[in-house]
């Protein structure tokens, strides 16, 4: 057996191994060697989940770990140890970081943050309301419990004074977490400045958890394994991910979320007295909703607008009737839930039912159980993405997860398929991420029969033909001709996208079928269809093609953003595209401009540069594009030329804060037609900043940076009738 176990097989052998101790003869010493054997799994464990945001076991195979423990511990109360994780949440904190994270910084908690214990069926539900109604000493149908999904996030701790974010930090080891406040102001969702002083409030720490939600975690997914890349496996590892990454702009870029459900301490001014609000967990998300946070009640209100029966406050006898209410919506929410957390709802009952050092006596999170499968890998094919990058599928014998029939599964890389140990005729473990994307979890060795295949990457391109190539760190392999049919196909389909050209009735299934039958080869093709052979298509009447040629005469008419993203340059996506059209007259001048050039650029990184200095550089894309230009696209800024002499030319600005006489996007939209650009962040290329109402931390770092100047709202109007 293997000291870390990598199937529910392994985990399982550990798990019988150590009852089997319990319940057998056997002296002292040798119960401590398997109480500290599991200990250090769960630590190793933790460490994986909660610091690197890289579980290698499933929620439930932790979960059966964590409460071996728990009957060790039970068994034999001396061997229970201040370490124990039994006796503290979370994981400890080390100073482990790569590349693409922040380095550690640890702050305190101004109190404790705990975990919740879990429970997983009725039965358990009643042994923990029978504990709550003798600790309460009232029947259990007088006592309201707060219910509300258990979200699977990221947890996070904020600490606001006089109404500022002062910092936010993640769980840690519970006393101590890491300090990720830049990247926590990121967050759309969470506000910078709150009103305490309403209540009185001086200082106030409150909890919740980020997130991603479903369509935001299989948009992220979908660009990680485009760039050669190993995608995260689930929203919570991606938000976890997301918080401890360098970039505060790149954490901007992730559509995080962000829900809060507890006030975990406040201090008051001098002569006020705590809110009433304050007093019950019903009333705190109220509470919490008026400062300004969404709450995980916000998550249910689309299903309340169909449904009126999920109440927040349920009497303890009709638990069940709740848990089993907000699981039959499970499927609808946006945002991914792993079960419903329960509460005593009074506070002062809260403070009586007390706590250990580990969770709250008075709440547990009910965990539903995990939606996983059996079937069989039957075989693996091999698709070629846009960028050239190989991505293995598995076909396994369909089955129904989570109602939805799995007949195909993306394998992602070659390393997934070593990590995993596959083999054609494996017994696979398949499971929806995030309720999402299916994907194999593990492989039941003991359904192995010797009769299974080992799996060999291809060294060539399973369309054309021609050797592989892997960059760098990247774990991807790639088809790197530029004639490989595969590639070519998807490049015409993400050209005729709707963020790109935009054209019209031409969606996948019409490129597909058009390449079938040849009309189109490449991305100049497409400009020169021949419409006759059109009309003797099946599918295809006088008014079809009518339509798609008034749409093709249209995307002609794109602005060069639209035609710079078309061309899917590797990195460069519709933001960073818009940036780079507004550099140029035209996109030919990027053959003049070296890869330092790019960089000084804002937003530009190096990936960026060197992959739009190697586009620009290379004849067949400049051929390309002078084809296009032939056929009567434009590959010059037409609105750059127009306002090239404006009186705000080479001026940058950025807005912060609440604007009273103009929305945002109008007051960027009048810098542009001045000449001027819109930076996405404070630096010493900023000229002005603009400054609305509740301005944040860009203001402070404005005026760190004496190079810009400040401007109010009307300040900004005289500037642009001046000019």
């Amino acid at each position: 057996m293997t000291l870390f176990p990598q199937t529910p097989i392994e985990l399982q052998k550990l798990c019988n191994q150590t009852l089997n101790i319990l319940e057998s003869d056997n002296n002292i010493e040798q119960v401590k060697d398997q109480i500290e054997l599991i200990k250090f799994l769960i630590r190793f464990h933790q460490h994986y989940y909660y610091v690197l945001s890289n579980p290698l076991i499933t929620d439930a195979q932790f979960d059966q770990l964590f409460n071996i423990l728990q009957k060790i511990e039970s068994v034999y109360p001396s061997l229970i140890t201040d370490d124990s994780p039994t006796q503290k949440p979370g994981a400890d904190i080390t100073d482990f970081h790569n590349d693409n994270q922040v380095p550690v910084v640890t702050k305190s908690h101004l109190i404790p943050m705990l975990s919740l214990s879990n429970i997983y069926n009725d039965g358990d539900l009643q042994d923990w309301l029978a504990k709550i109604q003798v600790v309460a000493q009232l029947p259990i149908q007088d006592i309201l419990f707060s219910v509300e999904p258990k979200l699977d996030g990221s947890s996070v701790s904020l600490v606001y004074e006089h109404g500022q974010l002062l910092r936010a930090l993640t769980r840690g080891d519970g006393t101590v977490g890491e300090d990720i406040t830049d990247n926590i102001k990121q967050i759309k969702s969470i506000p910078l400045i709150i009103d305490m002083k309403q209540f009185g409030i001086e200082l106030l720490e409150i909890r919740g958890e980020i997130m991603m939600s479903k369509d935001a975690f299989l948009a992220y997914n979908e660009k990680v394994e485009e760039s050669g890349h190993t995608p995260f496996a689930n929203p919570r590892n991606a938000a976890s991910g997301s918080l401890r990454l360098k970039s505060a702009q790149e954490v901007a870029t992730r559509n995080l979320s962000a829900f809060l459900y507890h006030v975990s301490y406040y201090s008051m001014a001098p002569g006020y007295t705590p809110p009433v609000a304050l007093s019950s967990q019903a009333n705190t998300l109220q509470f919490i909703q008026q400062l300004g946070f969404p709450t995980p009640i916000s998550i249910m209100n689309d299903v309340r607008n169909t449904s009126n029966d999920l109440p927040t406050l349920w009497h303890g006898y009709k638990l069940v009737q709740a848990i089993q209410l907000i699981e039959a919506h499970r499927d609808k929410l946006p945002f991914e839930i792993d079960g419903a957390v329960l509460k005593v709802n009074d506070f002062t009952l809260q403070e009586k039912i007390g706590m250990t050092n580990h969770h709250p006596r008075w709440a547990v999170a009910f965990k539903y159980k995990a939606k996983q499968v059996f079937s069989v890998l039957q075989s693996i094919h091999y698709q070629v993405g846009r960028t050239g990058v190989i991505t293995p599928v598995a076909k396994v014998q369909p089955v129904v997860v989570a109602g939805v029939t799995v007949t195909s599964i993306s394998l992602h890389n070659d390393n997934f398929i070593k990590e995993k140990d596959l083999r054609i005729g494996d017994t696979v473990i398949v499971e929806r991420a995030g309720e999402v994307i299916p994907q194999i979890v593990g492989v039941l060795l003991s359904k192995r029969t010797g009769t299974e295949q080992t799996i060999s990457f291809p060294s060539t391109c399973p369309d054309c033909h021609s050797t592989l190539y892997r960059e760098g760190d990247e774990v991807a392999w790639r088809c790197v001709s530029i004639n490989c049919k595969a590639q070519m196909l998807e490049r015409i389909i993400h050209f005729a996208s709707k963020d790109a050209m935009d054209i019209k009735n031409f969606g996948t299934a019409t490129v597909q079928y058009f390449f079938e039958k040849q009309l189109i080869h490449d991305i100049p093709s497409i400009f020169r269809i021949d419409f006759e052979k059109v009309t003797q298509l099946d599918r295809f009447g006088e008014k079809s093609v009518t339509n798609l040629k008034t749409a093709l005469d249209t995307a002609k008419k794109q602005p060069l953003y639209r035609l710079l993203y078309g061309l899917g340059i590797r990195y460069v996506g519709l933001n960073t595209a818009k940036i780079l059209a507004n550099q140029v007259d035209s996109l030919l001048d990027y053959m003049q401009k070296t890869e330092d050039e790019l960089l000084h650029v804002e937003d530009i990184g190096v990936k960026i540069a060197h992959s739009v200095y190697h586009f620009f550089h290379t004849r067949t894309n400049i051929d390309c594009l002078n084809d296009l230009a032939s056929l009567g696209l434009s590959i010059t800024n037409e609105q750059r030329l127009l306002i090239q002499s404006g009186n705000l030319t080479n001026k940058s600005f950025l807005f912060t804060g609440t604007l009273e006489k103009l929305t945002r996007s109008i007051a960027e939209k009048m810098v542009v037609e001045k000449g001027g650009s819109i930076l996405s962040g404070v630096s010493s290329k900023l000229n002005y900043l603009v400054v609305g109402q509740d301005a944040g931390s860009k203001l402070e770092k404005a005026k760190r940076i004496a190079s810009i100047q400040i401007l109010s709202e009307e300040d900004f109007l005289l500037l642009i009738d001046q000019k």
